[in-house]
């Protein structure tokens, strides 16, 4: 089985539909998949519901599907530093599930686990909690979960392998895994492809079987969210 792309054009050509629950790892802009995301965009789909920890900045990445008003949803932990995000949440014209951040990374392990379900002490008694079942074990209170799965999962590695084996560098490590193991469709853009033996087995961080198709994306942009700068003393 050949999962190796030319391009994110084509790795997405025939999976992508309108009203399809889209997981897009990395953190702020560190391992973002820029190139699919862009794809994801350019493929005209809509009313997309998207997992992810925030949405970037303006202009880039998901940002850019907010701007042509492809996302209907976002399953998210913080708004960050995204203006348009943040005005189409506030107009009522962006649905958004806000999650705490430990939460949404255990709901996207559990689906990519089988897990339907689990209970958690995070959000007990605040807005996290409401119209969500709330049960009691051994006199504490525990506010129940749903776990995540997607159609698609968008992920971005420093080096991948043609049998879809992927290793992710750093922080950029982020989501990217889990979110890998929880869609019925994943996608990775990395910016080494290797043949496949070449990754040491105990270096890889998400095995091929989770992988159907990868494309080659050269090095990524290493995109600073906030500079900060200082005058050089004199």
């Amino acid at each position: 089985m050949n999962k190796v792309y030319p391009d994110a054009k084509s790795a997405l050509a025939d999976i992508v539909k309108d009203g399809m629950l889209v997981m897009s790892g990395g953190f702020g802009l560190c391992g973002i998949a820029e190139a699919l995301s862009d794809a994801l965009r350019d493929s005209g789909v809509k009313n997309l519901t998207v997992v992810s920890n925030n949405a970037g900045v303006d202009g880039i990445g998901l940002s850019r599907l907010l701007e042509t008003r492809q996302i209907k949803k976002m399953i998210s932990s913080y708004v960050g530093e995204n203006k348009l995000f943040a005005q189409q949440y506030l107009a009522g014209e962006l649905e958004l599930e806000f999650s705490p951040q430990g939460t949404l990374a255990e709901r996207i392990r559990a689906g990519g686990a089988g897990i339907p379900a689990f209970f958690t002490k995070t959000g007990v008694g605040t807005l996290v909690a409401e119209g969500k079942e709330v049960r009691e074990f051994d006199g504490e209170k525990y506010v129940m979960e749903r776990g995540l799965f997607g159609d698609l999962a968008i992920v971005h590695a420093w080096k991948g392998d043609t049998a879809g084996n992927l290793v992710f560098r750093k922080t950029a490590r982020n989501f990217n895994p889990m979110m890998a193991t929880a869609a019925k469709i994943t996608v990775a853009e990395v910016e080494h492809l290797v043949p496949a033996g070449e990754i040491d087995p105990d270096h890889i961080h998400v095995p091929g079987i989770f992988v159907q198709r990868i494309v080659e994306v050269g090095t990524a942009n290493k995109r600073i969210e906030q500079r900060t700068t200082r005058k050089r003393p004199a």
